[in-house]
């Protein structure tokens, strides 16, 4: 059955397609389905709705963004990966107020799993526009990205002003301290999988806490991994200068977490 890419809820014609493909404004949220059901559709559905309010001032009823994806779904394989992105009509580079409501696009693809790791990341300073926003048109993104690779990294992580690991280029950071899983304290993306894992980590009785993390504190670690849609917990062997060792029960427990989050249709 073939993939789809949908607007508001039928599907696209290039016509349609054509002012977007030059256009930035915008935000999503990336999910991969499996059997037809979602793990934290809650939490996606709650990233898209404040997401629009941030950006456009209104946003599309929860019912109305379920039944697009659900047309989506219904239009291939039960298994996928599916990106939703919000926009405005309007454009960018215009001033529209919350009278112009908010279309969505949906595109599916094969699904994914990610790298299986361990990965190295190269330290750089970088702070997003908007951290909060999972928005479209970071160039510095794939930028860093492509920059570590040059310079034999596998990915990039990221150093606020402040010297504080916050985020990974499509990844949210986590790191185990032996007993517990440490979050990183900056501004940044709470992505829908590091909201699963914690909520689901406290369900489990798995310790867990929040701190500042330079790439001082690293070397007093026990263990990182990187998460988003496409696993809970990829290994990180290097930060920028910083061996990470191995750690097992961390990544354990991170995809046991995730597993135990029921997964809904929509």
């Amino acid at each position: 059955m073939p993939f789809v890419v949908q607007r508001n809820g039928v599907a696209a014609t290039a016509d349609e397609l054509a002012p977007l493909a030059f256009a930035g404004y915008a935000h999503f949220t990336a999910v991969q389905v499996r059997d037809g059901r979602v793990r934290g559709l809650d939490l996606h559905l709650e990233r898209l709705r404040s997401a629009s309010l941030e950006m456009f001032g209104r946003a599309l009823p929860d019912d109305r963004v379920r039944s697009y994806l659900r047309t989506a779904l219904r239009a291939g394989p039960a298994d996928v990966s599916l990106t939703a992105a919000v926009y405005s009509p309007a454009g960018e580079f215009t001033v529209a107020g919350p009278e112009v409501e908010p279309g969505m696009l949906i595109r599916t693809g094969p699904p994914a799993t990610g790298p299986g790791g361990p990965l190295s990341l190269a330290a750089v300073e970088h702070e997003r526009e908007l951290p909060g926003v999972k928005h479209v048109g970071e160039v510095a993104k794939t930028y860093r990205l492509r920059q570590a690779v040059a310079e034999g990294f596998d990915d990039a992580a990221f150093l606020d002003r402040r010297g504080r690991l916050s985020e990974a280029t499509i990844w949210n950071l986590a790191f185990w301290d032996g007993d517990s899983v440490v979050w990183p304290v900056a501004a940044m993306l709470t992505g829908t999988t590091m909201g699963v894992v914690r909520r689901r980590l406290d369900h489990l009785g798995v310790p867990q806490r929040s701190a500042e993390i330079s790439l001082g504190d690293l070397p007093a670690l026990a263990g990182a991994v990187v998460m988003n849609s496409w696993s809970p917990g990829v290994p990180v062997r290097r930060i920028g200068p910083a061996a990470l060792p191995e750690a097992p029960l961390f990544v354990s427990h991170l995809h046991r977490a995730f597993a135990s989050e029921p997964a809904l249709p929509l």
